[in-house]
This record gives structure tokens, sequence and C-alpha cells, in this order.
């Protein structure tokens, strides 16, 4: 079944996200983020011609590797912001988890991002128990958190974000979410719906 939800007003989204490409460094982490209630559950679609470029993300994992969004362009790709001290990021892990492999054979990828770490024992311990198989940036010093304001409230933990192929801000979620409602929203982005259904 397909899903249905309350949206915000597309020039309000268009706007805020619009921010994205130049908010690297600088500014408050709450800029911006007044049109994204927290954990609200609410769906934001942006049509093709609307979706701003998303800001460039790249730095250590968790487990001790690099990531670096660019590389992934050319694919869609889940932004996920979480953290391990997080019920609901708890909760929706293993929908994540299967929502990449659901995803994988349509050259979807997955990129965490994990913020409000002390270090990484936490988060690593998470990707064990849950059996995350993507990557996830550590955000050790709010860094992506400030790159992301204007889509992700800075409290607004969890957060995924769709970025299309062409590295472009596509869709974004408030709070936990399920495998059923991320499938539906990756699709959407694919076929450039600006309205999820």
């Amino acid at each position: 079944m397909r899903l249905r939800s309350r949206l915000l007003a597309g020039a309000a989204a268009a706007g805020a996200v619009l921010v994205l490409g130049a908010c690297a460094s600088g500014g408050s982490s709450g800029q911006g983020t007044a049109n994204f209630p927290v954990g609200d559950q609410n769906i934001t679609m942006l049509a093709p011609d609307k979706r701003p470029v998303m800001g460039p993300l790249h730095g250590p994992t968790v487990d001790g590797g690099t990531a670096d969004l660019a590389d992934y362009r050319g694919h869609v790709v889940v932004l996920n912001v979480w953290g391990s001290w997080c019920p609901p990021c708890q909760a929706e892990a293993p929908a994540l988890e299967a929502a990449s492999q659901s995803l994988a054979p349509k050259g979807v990828k997955f990129l965490g991002i994990n913020v409000r770490e002390s270090g990484t024992a936490g988060a690593k311990a998470f990707q064990r128990t849950y059996g995350i198989s993507y990557p996830s940036l550590f955000d050790q010093n709010n860094d992506y958190l400030l790159a992301l304001r204007g889509v992700v409230a800075p409290n607004a933990i969890p957060s995924t974000i769709v970025v299309d192929a062409q590295g472009r801000v596509g869709a974004r979620f408030s709070g936990e979410i399920t495998k059923t409602t991320l499938i539906d929203i990756v699709d959407d982005v694919i076929s450039g719906k600006a309205v999820a259904s």
C-alpha cells in the first residue's frame, strides 16, 4: 500500500532546503529549521526542478574508514542521521538495514551519519547489534549536522534524506521510518514525484 502523508508547503520546503549548498561552515546549527517540526513523521518531497544540490559530506566513518557522498554520484543515496543513544534510531535500525538490502538491486546506496557520540564505541556496538552493513560518517564535531541545517533540525534525530542520482535533495522524512515508507519514498524520488502517494 502506498503511503499517504501530510506535506509541508512546497515553496516553504524548497526555500528551507536551498540553504544546503552554502551552509557547510559557520552560522547557527538551528538556522532554517522552523519549517521542519521535530520527529513529526512528515515527508517533504521536492520536484526534480526544485531539488537543490546536496552539500559535501565526507570524512571518517564509525568503523575507522572514510566515506564521501560524492563517490555515490549516479546513485540514489539514503542518508540516515542517527545516534546509538536514541530509542527511535534503535527501533528503525532493522527497517533501514532491510530497506538497504531490498533497494540494492536498484543501485540505491545507504550512508549513515552518526551524531552526538563521545566516541565510536557505542556506535560500533549499535552497528554490530543491528547488523548494519552500510557505512556511517562519524560526526564528532557536529560538522555534518551543520551542513544539513535547513533540512534536518539539530534535535530531529532520527531523520532520513533521499538524495537523487544527480546529487540533489529529493525527499526528507523526520522521525522513525519503516521499511515500506522508505522504499515508497525512494521510488517516488526515482520517478520524479513531488507528492508522496
